[in-house]
């Protein structure tokens, strides 16, 4: 198998729309934007093969219908999210536990509800690269997704079941919220060294204007306070914000994504 390469495409104004090829074929990911999508296809001499999509919301969807014409790429997308194609636009229903097969791998759906209802993730594990998670707005780096259609209880098992994955797993997130998901970290779990360092890391990356993403799921673990809501000194921080939240996981993250709603 020819190795494959992963490309972050900014767009809009902090999205990421990522693609994965193998210098002549290639898939996109929440491709919400077409343009960006097609010039880097056409820099790169690739056709696209396949395009995966984890929720409904319009810049992880805009470019799809667009790109499937073009291309005749296959459409993944989940089976209880409401998705906005067109009758002209076929595509593959998918949920928890299935597989599908893209570029020589095959790639593993979750099921992860609390962003939207119906949101998935993919998880693949490519020969020659580390792990690869596309998790769209489920998991971002020091951070989690609001919970527009979802629980905090279905948010709080959706971010287990991907904490859970290989600890070197690239985390292949949308959207470029790192910088103010750590500001709102180091409130949330003060005195955490791990998160001290990785926020002066991403800071100069950010500097450089290079990408903070892929992040990691060891890393996540360390830092991200949406993934530590047993530990002690992230309840602390929360019960002093809201002092009658309980110690339960599920409590704690719902007062935590209030207070970041609000940060």
């Amino acid at each position: 198998m020819k190795p494959l390469n992963l490309l972050p495409i900014p767009a809009f104004d902090d999205n990421y729309l990522w693609v994965l090829h193998d210098g002549s074929r290639a898939l996109a990911v929440d491709p919400g934007d077409a343009a960006p999508v097609r010039a880097a296809l056409l820099k790169h001499g690739l056709t696209l093969e396949a395009i995966f999509v984890t929720h409904h919301h319009a810049d992880h969807t805009g470019g799809v219908e667009s790109l499937q014409k073009q291309f005749g790429a296959t459409v993944y997308a989940p089976t209880n999210d409401r998705m906005p194609f067109s009758g002209k636009t076929p595509f593959q229903r998918l949920t928890h536990g299935e597989t599908v097969k893209a570029l020589g791998c095959d790639w593993r759906i979750i099921d992860v509800p609390g962003h939207t209802r119906g949101h998935i993730a993919y998880f693949g594990e490519p020969e020659n690269l580390s792990p690869l998670l596309f998790c769209g707005d489920t998991l971002f780096s020091g951070g989690c997704g609001r919970l527009f259609e979802g629980t905090a209880a279905q948010m709080h098992q959706s971010l287990t079941q991907l904490a859970a994955l290989p600890g070197d797993t690239q985390v292949c997130c949308a959207h470029e919220y790192t910088l103010s998901n750590l500001r709102f970290a180091r409130q949330a779990d003060p005195g955490n060294e791990a998160l001290l360092r990785y926020s002066v890391d991403c800071e100069k990356k950010r500097r450089d204007n290079l990408p903070t993403l892929p992040s990691r799921i060891d890393i996540e673990r360390q830092i991200n306070p949406f993934l530590r809501v047993d530990q002690s000194s992230v309840i602390a921080a929360v019960q002093a914000y809201a002092p009658h939240t309980s110690s339960d996981p599920v409590s704690v993250l719902a007062a935590l994504r209030e207070w970041k709603n609000i940060s």
